[in-house]
């Protein structure tokens, strides 16, 4: 389960930040996960959440921003919802999708004192 490192590695940036900023509370953690990163979001925010228990941040709000993925076809240039890396254009039938979103993973914000 890499969600369990990823869970490890945002602690360690909050912490960072609380450090930087000589805050003592963290109130919320806002990430953003995009359907194509490869990361489950439960599982990530199970593992933040039992990872949390024996550190500074453990009472924070965890909310986590879904991101659906898209591609824009490289034959007729529509842009569309995508599930998967090879879905074909649903306008033309090309499979030359290029990414637009969907592969995010990041902290977009977070809240401390």
């Amino acid at each position: 389960m890499h969600e369990l490192s990823i869970a490890m590695n945002i602690i360690d940036i909050v912490e960072e930040e609380m450090n930087k900023y000589h805050a003592t509370n963290v109130g919320k953690i806002e990430l953003e996960i995009g359907s194509l990163s490869g990361v489950v979001p439960e599982m990530l925010e199970f593992a933040l959440k039992e990872s949390m228990q024996d550190h500074p941040v453990k009472h924070a709000k965890i909310v986590i921003n879904h991101i659906q993925a898209e591609g824009k076809c490289e034959q007729c240039g529509l842009t569309q919802k995508i599930e998967t890396f090879y879905d074909p254009c649903s306008h033309c039938g090309n499979y030359n999708l290029t990414i637009k979103s969907g592969r995010e993973l990041n902290i977009k914000s977070i809240e401390i004192s």
